[in-house]
């Protein structure tokens, strides 16, 4: 029986073009499934799309604020190059006297530093990370070695303790030092390790991550810089890594860290003299932490925190690309989410909590407020996440079943070709891994918005702090390259269930947009939802059995 339908029902999907010749197929009498495909007709235009229309609109504005900032941040950057604008010409550099060409002073000569590292069950790592700080050329009476410890594992606490003892009947200066809580997290065993007597000998204070390993120099190229200069209060050194190629995962990680480093940071040292402090690898002057109320575990960026309310108070950051610190990348994805959540919720709440503030200072300049509210904060840490999720994941592959909605080439194109290429620049002996590294970039945009949108609005697991599992040495023992991860073995554990869930709407309108031939938006959609379901089976980077 044929179905009466509204008279502007029909109208709709008389004037709709494609949709209707697309279902010619569907011959005879309208039955249901034509019904509720008119109906859709009708819901798109009157709902669907004047909605999306908007939120298109908001991301091509977002998407010119992303691409403008990521051309400033590379001007910049590229400038210093040039320019030849090394540390050393900018700030006052100078060499330690050698002990003998000052016999009155001595060691005196040298100022006296405390190194910190904390650590939570660093069972792979402990050994690497004490000894390359016990190894560091200072004079032995200039340098106290402190790990803070907060393992639960009474067996690992063992195994730290014993070998601080270790190097301590070596003649290091070294302490280790635990509490009865964690209460904090990496924070609050900063803030009670600088709350030690002995620490009031000390001007300045390195810290260094479980997993990081100075150079045996790295005090003696970094401290000049604190020295002979006294407005800086912190140095923050560039991260090399050790496991570069131990999986795909790690070299898409490589890649955009490589971009944070020499383009963000170089930037910002160099324009503004402040960056987001890093939480490892640097050395701060110790008055400049007291003098803004020290270590506050208000958010999971306690570095960060630190740094801005420093930067409120006139002191001025210097990064120093050159000198550079051994780290481990997380080689498991599971691993990597967590770390990136904390990396991307811990910003947006410090925004929540320091807008104002930023805005009402006293002590820095309009310029830099501009900066620090506009370029650090909102187009890094807000914009981004928002826009690489939204346009590529939601409005593009939404835009193929809707129509009434199209979306300039400069947009789909343009933009994202410009921010690739400003980062391949950056990494030219990974640029033939660029294509993998914008399909990664997208499925991770999905939890860095959703960790950004907790962090902003404060809800959830906004102080959620997953210790970044670390393998050290024993990823020696495996020294094969893993492009795929080998999943356990129980099958529910290695589901990740956002992610093909997404891929399921990815492949409908991939699906649909080559059923109906409106673009070749469905090649691109495609390899996204591919890159869902790879994720999404957990088949990425590398899985390490507990045993």
């Amino acid at each position: 029986m044929k179905l009466l339908l509204p008279s502007f029902i029909s109208a709709a999907i008389d004037d709709d073009g494609f949709l209707f010749r697309g279902l010619h197929w569907l011959e005879g009498d309208e039955d249901a499934l034509l019904l509720l495909w008119k109906m859709w007709v009708v819901v798109r235009r009157a709902v669907v799309a004047p909605v999306l229309r908007v939120v298109t609109v908001l991301c091509m504005i977002m998407s010119v604020m992303l691409v403008l900032e990521f051309v400033w941040m590379g001007a910049v950057s590229l400038g210093v190059k040039l320019l030849r604008r090394r540390p050393e010409k900018r700030y006052k550099w100078e060499v330690f006297k050698e002990q003998d060409e000052d016999v009155e002073l001595g060691t005196l000569v040298y100022p006296m530093v405390l190194v910190q590292i904390p650590m939570f069950n660093e069972k792979e790592v402990y050994k690497l990370s004490i000894g390359a700080a016990c190894g560091l050329e200072w004079p032995p009476d200039r340098i106290i070695i402190q790990v803070l410890d907060d393992s639960t594992d009474p067996i690992i606490k063992a195994l730290v303790e014993l070998e601080c003892k270790a190097w301590a009947s070596k003649g290091r200066n070294i302490k280790y030092e635990v509490r009865n809580n964690r209460k904090g997290y990496k924070a609050g065993a900063l803030r009670e390790g600088m709350g030690y007597s002995y620490v009031n000998q000390c001007d300045f204070v390195a810290i260094f991550d479980a997993d990081f390993q100075p150079e045996p120099n790295f005090l003696m190229r970094a401290m000049p810089f604190l020295v002979n200069n006294p407005k800086i209060a912190l140095v923050q050194a560039r991260w090399d890594f050790v496991n570069i190629d131990e999986c795909l995962m790690t070299r898409i990680q490589k890649m955009s860290l490589d971009y944070h480093f020499k383009v963000e940071q170089e930037s910002g040292s160099s324009a503004f003299a402040f960056f987001g402090f890093n939480g490892t690898a640097g050395i701060w002057r110790i008055a400049a932490i007291n003098e803004v109320g020290g270590w506050k575990d208000r958010t999971t960026v306690e570095d960060m925190d630190l740094a801005v309310r420093a930067s409120l108070k006139g002191w001025e950051f210097l990064y120093v690309g050159d000198l550079k610190v051994k780290s481990e990348l997380p080689c498991n994805f599971k691993t990597y989410r967590h770390q990136q959540h904390r990396w991307t919720c811990g910003p947006a709440n410090l925004f929540r909590k320091m807008a104002k503030d930023i805005v009402m200072a006293k002590e820095v300049s309009l310029w830099k407020k501009f900066f620090m509210v506009y370029s650090f904060f909102f187009v890094r840490k807000i914009i981004s996440p928002i826009v690489t999720f939204f346009l590529y994941s939601v409005v593009i592959p939404a835009s193929v079943m809707v129509p009434e909605v199209s979306i300039p080439t400069w947009v789909v194109v343009y933009i994202p070709t410009t921010i690739s290429l400003l980062n391949a620049i950056r990494n030219p002996r990974s640029i033939h891994l660029m294509p993998l590294w914008i399909l990664f970039e997208n499925v991770m945009s999905m939890h860095r918005m959703k960790s950004m949108m907790i962090g902003l609005f404060e809800v959830g697991s906004v102080n959620e702090w997953v210790v970044t599992e670390k393998l050290g040495d024993a990823l020696s023992a495996t020294p094969e390259i893993h492009l795929l991860e080998k999943p356990p073995n129980k099958f529910r554990e290695r589901l990740n269930f956002s992610e093909l869930g997404f891929a399921v709407f990815l492949l409908f309108a991939a699906t649909y947009d080559l059923a109906f031939g409106l673009n070749l938006y469905c090649i691109y959609i495609y390899l996204q939802a591919i890159a869902f379901l790879v994720v999404g089976f957990g088949m990425v980077g590398k899985h390490v059995s507990n045993s």
